[in-house]
């Protein structure tokens, strides 16, 4: 099984694909100095396997090596996620 996480801008999200198939997403919307994550989603009969959190880090980790922008975040998940991985705390103020 091959899993990918790549940004594509022009649907405003990062997908994340199995086999090229996609099976998730973190959908986010871009403002002045910000990138506002508003909606994270794996298919359902993959979940429970640690595909969202894989998504989360891989785009959080694309936004800190690619782009000044900070987070903000509206997604559930994603602020749940972050109160476990707080090494990510500083994306929020830049």
């Amino acid at each position: 099984m091959t899993l990918t996480v790549v940004n594509e801008p022009d649907a405003s999200r990062y997908a994340l694909r199995q086999n090229g198939d996609l099976i998730g997403v973190a959908e986010y919307e871009l403002r002045d100095d910000a990138i506002v994550f508003t909606h994270t989603e794996v298919d359902e009969s993959l979940r429970e396997n640690g595909l969202a959190s894989q998504l989360v880090t891989e785009a959080l980790d694309d936004v800190r090596a690619n782009s000044a922008r900070r987070v903000v975040v509206a997604c559930p998940y994603i602020r749940h996620w972050l109160t476990e991985h707080p090494e990510y705390g500083d994306l929020l103020e830049r």
